[in-house]
């Protein structure tokens, strides 16, 4: 396996952008093509569409992106102007498991059916500070996507001209995943199936502005004030191990504080509100997010927690096709693109580039 790619950005948001755009072009345009295929696809929204309907629903959601961080925009435009690739692909590209709820709750009058397949794979977790061998809390995750995600994984270290630096895991072409900034203010997320979808911000951009705030308030605040275009979980942690896990959606969002020793999280929804606007999953889809919960939480009471701790639980096998670390299998065929362990105190990264079973983690420093 090879070790994580690292791209370095800098300056003025357009900048950012294009210089991102210029070093991967042919990947970016190849996850576009391929992420508004699957747009298309009733296998993945509930409705088959033409490219033209996707991409004209795309564009309706430029205005929110565009009112909710302007500089993503610019940086977004900076991509586009280096690849070729339109502002509304590059948009399905960014927030293709948001856009999934968008396409399937565009027309409540019209046909659709449950989908086949699900981005349904994230394990997420957080870790407070006395439980940890060093003193300092952590938060980390799997990020699980269709396989054909893997060649795209690359590591962002950005350095805009007036926000905090920060390291972003992502996918090439999108602005960020997950990620922490020099504030040592951290996010991690992991996809929920809304029925609520609507036109509105992608998680990305919700990702990147919540890395460019110095305080957890207003970290939180990216979240709660945002007009959701789909389902997410977020989790948030800052340098002093304080934190929230946030069920957001359209509709509905539940913001917890962080007051355990340790919590995780999975793609079902938890809370009683979110439940009622989650989208039917298959009883499959229930067990393989139940299983990993469980045994991500059995696997969070060793302490004293290290890095090594969870790079291990990252890496988990135990329970086969339900495991932590996803492999590429019938009939979902999501696997484990990469992961992430982040401890804010000491603004330190580890990441890994595909599979944690079959790669080794890298370390940097925001």
């Amino acid at each position: 396996m090879p070790p994580l790619r690292v791209l370095e950005i800098s300056g003025e948001p357009y900048q950012m952008g294009y210089q991102h755009g210029q070093v991967y072009a042919d990947d970016i345009r190849k996850l576009a093509e391929e992420r508004v295929h699957l747009s298309m696809d009733d296998a993945w929204t509930g409705r088959a569409l033409s490219r033209d309907d996707v991409l004209e629903l795309a564009a309706d959601c430029m205005p929110a992106h565009q009112a909710y961080a302007p500089d993503l925009m610019d940086e977004l435009t900076g991509l586009a102007d280096a690849t070729g690739v339109g502002l509304p692909e590059l948009i399905v590209a960014n927030g293709f498991t948001d856009f999934v709820d968008v396409v399937y709750n565009m027309d409540k009058n019209a046909p659709r059916t449950a989908p086949q397949y699900a981005a349904n794979d994230c394990t997420t977790f957080m870790v407070d500070a006395n439980v940890s061998k060093e003193g300092h809390g952590f938060m980390g995750q799997t990020w699980d996507m269709h396989a054909t995600a893997f060649p795209f994984v690359v590591l962002l270290r950005g350095q805009p001209d007036d926000a905090p630096r920060f390291l972003a895991l992502t996918v090439t072409g999108c602005v960020g995943m997950i990620g922490m900034n020099e504030a040592g203010i951290a996010i991690g997320i992991n996809n929920l199936m809304t029925a609520d979808g609507q036109i509105g911000v992608t998680w990305p951009f919700v990702v990147r502005k919540v890395l460019q705030q110095d305080n957890l308030d207003a970290a939180l605040a990216c979240i709660t004030e945002a007009k959701l275009a789909g389902g997410h979980n977020y989790v948030l942690m800052d340098k002093n191990s304080d934190g929230y896990n946030i069920e957001a959606t359209p509709s509905v969002c539940i913001v917890e504080p962080f007051e355990e020793d340790a919590r995780a999280h999975t793609n079902r929804c938890l809370n009683v509100r979110t439940e009622q606007v989650e989208r039917g999953l298959t009883p499959d889809l229930v067990d393989d997010s139940d299983t990993r919960l469980n045994r991500a939480t059995i696997l969070l009471r060793d302490h004293p927690i290290t890095p090594a701790r969870l790079m291990a639980i990252t890496a988990d096998r135990s329970d086969g096709l339900y495991s932590i670390c996803a492999m590429s299998e019938a009939p979902y065929y999501s696997e484990t693109c990469g992961a992430a362990i982040m401890r804010p105190g000491t603004r330190e990264f580890w990441g890994v580039w595909g599979l944690p079973n079959r790669n080794n983690y890298q370390r940097f420093i925001v």
